[in-house]
C-alpha cells in the first residue's frame, strides 16, 4: 500500500501546487486512509502491489458499494439460497446460525446398550437405537429419538425383521400425521387460548401419537406373518408353511422427545422409568393369566393352559406378540401405548427383555442404573466398573467422564447372569439427565 501511495504522489511531483491539484491530492490521501483501514479489518481482499491509480479508486468505490449493499440487503433471503461473497461472509455466517432452530442444535441423547445370549442355546434378541429418527410436524419439527428391544421366540426371524423395519414404519407414520397440531403450535398462539382449548389440543395430539404407534405395530405384524425366514414372501417361497407360522417376537418401543416419553409394547419385554429414585413402569407385561388378557383370549376362542407357567394353547408364554400366525387371533399385535410427560426428576429409562426382568425387580434395576449414572467419586466409580469401560468426551460439558450408560447396561446384564437368568438378556439405558 505504501508503494501505491508513493506512486500516486510521484505522478504529480512535476506538477505545480495549484489549489485544484492540492484538493485532488488531499482527496486521494483520504481515500487511501480508508482503503488502508479496510485492509486492516480483513473485510476486503488484499490489494496487489502493482495496482495502478485508476484501479485503486475503482476498488475503493466498489468496496463501498458492496458494504452498502451488505448492510441494506435482506440477509435471511440471502441465507436461503446462493453462496455468500467474501465481503459478506461474517454476516452470512451469523444469519445462518440464527436461521437454524434452537431445537436443531439440541445434543443427541446419551445411552448405552448390552445384548448377550446368556445361558440360552441361541440368540433370539435384537435391539435397535437411533437418535434423531425424524422431525415430524406432530413434534413441532423437533427431533424424535427411537429405542427398541425385540425378544424373539421360535427363532430370531421376526425379531430381526422388527430390527430392520419397525423404526421405518414409526418414522413414516409420525411424518404422516399431526400436520394440524404442528401448524397450530408453530403459530405460537397456544398460550393465549383458553385453558380448555389447550387441554383439548393436547389430548388430540396424544391420541395421534397413539394411533401412529399402533399403526406401526400393525404394519410390522403384517410383514412378519407374510415373510418367510428365507427372506421371500410366503406365497413366493417353497419353504414349509410352519417356517412362517412358528416365529414371533415381543416389541417394546420407546420414542423420546424433549417433553414426552411414548412407549408402545406388546409381549413381556418392559420399559421402566427411574424418577426421583422411584421405579415407574411405562409398560405392562402381557401374560396369558392376566385377568383382562385371559378374558380376551377366551372371548376369541382360545384357551390358557398351565405348562411351566401360563401359556396360550399350552404353547406361548405371552398373550401379545408380533408374528405367531398360527396363534391368531388369540395372540394379537395390538400394543399398549403410554404417554408420559418428562419431569426434572427423571433420571434414566430402562428397556429390557424378560431375561432381565425375570430375575430383577423394577426397583432394583433402577437403583443400580441410577447409581451408575450419578456423578460421584471417580475412585468409587472405578471400583464399580468391572469391565474398565472406555472414557468418552461429553461435548456439552467438555469434560471426560466414564461411559456410565454402558456401565449401567453391563452391570444389569451381569447381575441377571449372576442370578441364573436362563434367557437372552438385552438392555438399553438412556440417561435422561443428559438427554
Amino acid at each position: 500500500m505504501t508503494e501505491v501511495f508513493q506512486r500516486m504522489l510521484s505522478d504529480d511531483d512535476d506538477d505545480d501546487d495549484s489549489p485544484a491539484k492540492c484538493r485532488e491530492r488531499r482527496r486521494r490521501r483520504i481515500q487511501m486512509r480508508r482503503f488502508g483501514a479496510t485492509l486492516g479489518s480483513g473485510s476486503e481482499p488484499a490489494a496487489s502491489h502493482s495496482i495502478k491509480k485508476d484501479s485503486t479508486e475503482d476498488s475503493v468505490a466498489e468496496g463501498k458499494r458492496k458494504r452498502r449493499e451488505a448492510e441494506t440487503k435482506d440477509l435471511p433471503v440471502a441465507a436461503a439460497g446462493g453462496s455468500p461473497s467474501a465481503s459478506s461472509g461474517d454476516s452470512m455466517e451469523q444469519v445462518a446460525s440464527e436461521a437454524v432452530p434452537v431445537e436443531a442444535r439440541v445434543a443427541e441423547p446419551v445411552f448405552g446398550t448390552m445384548s448377550v445370549a446368556g445361558r440360552a442355546r441361541g440368540m433370539e434378541d435384537t435391539i435397535f437405537a437411533r437418535a434423531s429418527l425424524c422431525r415430524p410436524e406432530i413434534n413441532r419439527r423437533r427431533p424424535v429419538h427411537f429405542f427398541a428391544v425385540y425378544d424373539g421366540h421360535g427363532g430370531p426371524h421376526v425379531a430381526s425383521l422388527c430390527r430392520e423395519k419397525m423404526h421405518v414404519f414409526v418414522e413414516e407414520e409420525l411424518m404422516r400425521v399431526g400436520c394440524r397440531v404442528g401448524s397450530e403450535s408453530a403459530r405460537g398462539s397456544t398460550s393465549t387460548r383458553p385453558e380448555h382449548e389447550q387441554e383439548t389440543q393436547a389430548a388430540e395430539g396424544e391420541e395421534w401419537w397413539r394411533r401412529a404407534m399402533k399403526r406401526s405395530f400393525h404394519r410390522m405384524d403384517e410383514v412378519a406373518v407374510s415373510t418367510c425366514v428365507c427372506g421371500l414372501l410366503e406365497r413366493d417361497c417353497e419353504c414349509h408353511s410352519l417356517e412362517v407360522s412358528l416365529s414371533g417376537s415381543t416389541a417394546t418401543v420407546a420414542v423420546l422427545t424433549s417433553e414426552h416419553i411414548i412407549v408402545a409394547s406388546c409381549g413381556d419385554s418392559r420399559a421402566v422409568l427411574c424418577r426421583g429414585g422411584t421405579a415407574v413402569p411405562l409398560s405392562c407385561d402381557h401374560k396369558p393369566d392376566r385377568p383382562d388378557e385371559l378374558a380376551r383370549i377366551e372371548a376369541s376362542g382360545g384357551r390358557v393352559f398351565f405348562v411351566n407357567g401360563a401359556r396360550v394353547e399350552g404353547i406361548l408364554a405371552m398373550s401379545r406378540a408380533i408374528g405367531d400366525q398360527y396363534l391368531k387371533p388369540m395372540v394379537t399385535s395390538e400394543p399398549d401405548v403410554t404417554f408420559t410427560k418428562r419431569e426434572p426428576g427423571d433420571e434414566c429409562l430402562i428397556l429390557a427383555s424378560d431375561g432381565l426382568w425375570d430375575v430383577l425387580s423394577n426397583d432394583l434395576a433402577c437403583e443400580i442404573a441410577s447409581e451408575c449414572l450419578r456423578e460421584g467419586d471417580p475412585e468409587a466409580i472405578a471400583a464399580v466398573d468391572l469391565n474398565a469401560g472406555p472414557r468418552i468426551e461429553d461435548e456439552g460439558v467438555g469434560a471426560l467422564y466414564p461411559s456410565r450408560t454402558v456401565l449401567a447396561a453391563a452391570l444389569l446384564t451381569r447381575l441377571a447372569l449372576g442370578r441364573k437368568s436362563s434367557d437372552n438378556i438385552s438392555v438399553i439405558v438412556v440417561d435422561l439427565k443428559r438427554s
